[in-house]
């Protein structure tokens, strides 16, 4: 049984079938899926993602340099983030807290780790925006960050309308299989693109495992928890 859980929650998923802004039902689901999560009686730290707002990959597409453009990005993530919070009150959510790796105080408190493991031990939902507050990073190293640094139990990496890893992109191949286990090495030496590789060596090196699952599918979160194979799992 887990004590503590990092969720990884993209800017996709608050962007729903589009490839940017904002969906009002997406938002909901995902709020009720932390809230379910929760209830469960683990602590929940959730990083949240902004590529719904801008992606710093697009800098050439602006004219703009390239920590410009991961600035903006992260910023994105406080915009999704509060919106976030402000759905989780609205469904009757208490104790949610919003850190930021960039301060910015009139709207969250800063991200101090000694702070957040108070917020998650008294049971509060900790929201983690600005990812680790650095240029030249997507949400996935950050993500596995703040679950080491929170000695969180795993990391759920939430992804959107993908059950799980495969050995081949579903989307265009029919036959391609999905795992229910795999290990750090088989992951690596098959090249299968979990995440960012440099986030995937900091779980390996730190033994953190990694649930990779589809956040669209209700309560799977909640039923990963309770022992239910869900997705896949990496250990």
């Amino acid at each position: 049984m887990y004590r503590r859980l990092v969720l990884k929650l993209s800017g996709q998923a608050i962007a729903g079938p589009d490839e940017f802004g904002f969906n009002s039902d997406r938002l909901t689901h995902l709020a009720n899926e932390v809230i379910a999560l929760r209830a469960t009686g683990v602590q929940v730290a959730v990083v949240v993602g902004g590529g719904n707002v801008f992606r710093g990959n697009r800098a050439d597409d602006w004219g703009i340099d390239r920590v410009e453009a991961d600035n903006i990005g992260m910023l994105g993530t406080v915009i999704n983030a509060v919106l976030l919070r402000g759905r989780l009150a609205a469904l009757g959510a208490h104790g949610v807290r919003l850190m930021t790796a960039i301060p910015i105080d009139n709207l969250a408190e800063p991200y101090i780790r000694l702070r957040a493991l108070r917020h998650l031990e008294k049971g509060s939902i900790v929201l983690l925006a600005c990812g680790n507050g650095q240029p030249f990073t997507t949400t996935d190293y950050p993500s596995v960050q703040r679950a080491v640094e929170l000695e969180a139990d795993a990391l759920l990496v939430a992804k959107n309308g993908t059950d799980g890893v495969y050995d081949a992109d579903p989307n265009k191949h029919a036959d391609a299989k999905r795992f229910d286990h795999l290990t750090y090495t088989e992951v690596i030496d098959r090249g299968l693109g979990v995440m960012d590789q440099s986030a995937f060596i900091l779980a390996r090196d730190h033994h953190l495992p990694l649930h990779v699952f589809d956040i669209d599918r209700t309560g799977a979160a909640s039923a990963i928890v309770n022992g239910t194979q869900v997705g896949t799992t990496i250990m």
